[in-house]
């Protein structure tokens, strides 16, 4: 048997059995994150919604997660997971039963946007899964772990409404539903707790020297990584405009304004955090064994806004471009060949990064970013002319080289620098949610066509900066609590 292959049905295997429980916490985080989407004809009733405020809680449902998932990565790194992922799924539960038994619509905003921290889970694992797997191996590990994690959402479209009108019935049916994806998120996070474990028997769990930001190793790495943070903010900063007097109304201006110069004082807080942490190397120099490329996690934060952010994007409005562009459909059929966008996930994100494992991170990378891009070109050309099943083809296609593409950059964050995996996932994370409110964002202003081409410009833009990526070849070295240092190997 090739060594880049895992055998998931190896229970005995200690490795395997943490794959499996890490990516069911990570599934979990996702029904309870998307917990509310399929329910919304019942929603809307119950608090006589309009369109506007519902779409207010879809923007809300996502603005936290931004800098959650930054905030996650600097505590698993600190923490480890097993304590950080049983602590988020506890509280996510909770936040949870206060959504479903919400009686106001500012109670159930509120709850929508405390929810969006569920959404950070994704990085925990990352950290957790890179700890088991060796490098040949945790390209496939970490594509499995994502893509069957992410499959959550579209497991909460199928059993929910199933849930709130078949089993509880009733107009407060939806309530238990949700109700029920809390509690049992409570209840696993105590299984979690018990059964995971940071690292395998007899290794070490290498933490950062100092939390609050990454620890670059020159100060042109210090000065592209403040850099790299701006976008983070400007889109935090365009979500409070769509929620501003002119545009959905759901905050005042004062609040707007409020809010834009809170995330200035924000900005430079994390400004002096991360000027704290690298003060010395800044002043005296990295030490030898310490340095790495800042380059290499820019590079990834780029490759997963256009993968991961498109895609975030394309599934909220996909259902809604078949209904328009095909007219012959039913609302029930255009949502189905909408999903078909997300289901790729299961086989699309793990095969991108077995590939990557067996062939190379940038190669694979590269050949995922050129298929994204030619894929939402040939996507843009689909008109009501063409045979539906061509469309879907078509769709399907793009979407295994997204999520492939997904796949391949999470194969390489852990082969950058251990103790700083979870602050690398984070950051990388948080930059595809920022591609996901850039590209509906953009969506809002021009038709499909536009969009798909602009999506595809973008890929092509990435893939320039991807044959600037390097391949992980020898070993990282980490020092341990006890002052010595240790080799991880790359290849």
């Amino acid at each position: 048997m090739s060594s880049h292959k895992i055998n998931l049905l190896d229970f005995s295997n200690p490795s395997i059995r943490t794959l499996h429980i890490t990516w069911f916490a990570f599934f979990l985080s996702f029904v309870v994150w998307f917990s509310h989407a399929p329910l919304k004809p019942l929603i809307i009733e119950a608090f006589n919604m309009t369109e506007a405020q519902w779409k207010a809680l879809l923007i809300l449902n996502v603005a936290l997660t931004i800098p959650a998932r930054i905030a996650i990565g600097i505590l698993v790194d600190k923490y480890g997971p097993r304590i950080t992922y049983s602590s988020l799924l506890f509280v996510s539960g909770l936040l949870c039963l206060g959504f479903a038994t919400a009686q106001t619509y500012e109670q159930l905003a509120l709850f929508r946007f405390l929810l969006g921290f569920v959404g950070a889970g994704f990085v925990i694992g990352i950290r957790l899964v890179g700890e088991w797997f060796p490098a040949r191996q945790v390209g496939l590990a970490e594509g499995i772990y994502g893509g069957w994690g992410n499959f959550g959402s579209a497991a909460a479209a199928f059993l929910l409404p199933f849930l709130a009108i078949s089993v509880f019935g009733g107009i407060g049916g939806w309530r238990y539903a949700i109700a029920c994806t809390g509690i049992i998120a409570m209840i696993y996070s105590l299984f979690f707790y018990w059964r995971a474990r940071n690292t395998p028997k007899g290794s070490t769990y290498f933490k950062p020297k100092k939390s609050g930001g990454l620890e670059v190793s020159s100060k042109r790495d210090f000065w592209i990584y403040i850099a790299m943070n701006i976008p983070m903010y400007a889109i935090l900063a365009v979500l409070a405009w769509k929620l501003s007097p002119t545009n959905i109304g759901l905050l005042s201006a004062t609040t707007t304004n409020l809010l834009y110069g809170f995330l200035v004082v924000l900005f430079v807080f994390q400004f002096s955090q991360i000027y704290r942490v690298n003060k010395d190397m800044l002043k005296n120099g990295a030490p030898e064994h310490d340095k790495y490329k800042f380059k290499q996690v820019a590079i990834l934060n780029w490759s997963y806004f256009v993968t991961f952010g498109s895609e975030l994007a394309v599934v909220s409005m996909l259902p809604a471009f078949f209904l328009e562009t095909f007219t012959q459909l039913t609302l029930v059929q255009a949502g189905m060949l909408g999903s078909a966008f997300a289901f790729m996930n299961l086989v699309a994100r793990p095969g991108g990064g077995w590939i990557s494992d067996r062939f190379g991170r940038r190669k694979t990378m590269s050949i995922f970013i050129a298929g994204l891009a030619i894929g939402y070109m040939v996507m843009s050309q689909i008109t009501g002319t063409w045979p539906v099943v061509g469309a879907v083809i078509a769709v399907m296609c793009c979407s295994f080289f997204v999520q492939g593409g997904e796949g391949a950059v999470f194969a390489m964050v852990p082969l950058i620098k251990r103790r700083m995996t979870g602050q690398i996932a984070g950051m990388a994370g948080a930059y595809g949610n920022v591609g996901g409110v850039t590209f509906l964002t953009i969506y809002s202003f021009v038709d499909t066509t536009a969009f798909f081409m602009l999506i595809s410009a973008c890929a092509a833009a990435v893939f320039v900066l991807v044959q600037f990526l390097e391949e992980p070849k020898g070993h990282m070295v980490e020092m341990a609590e006890d002052g010595s240092l240790q080799k991880i190997e790359l290849t």
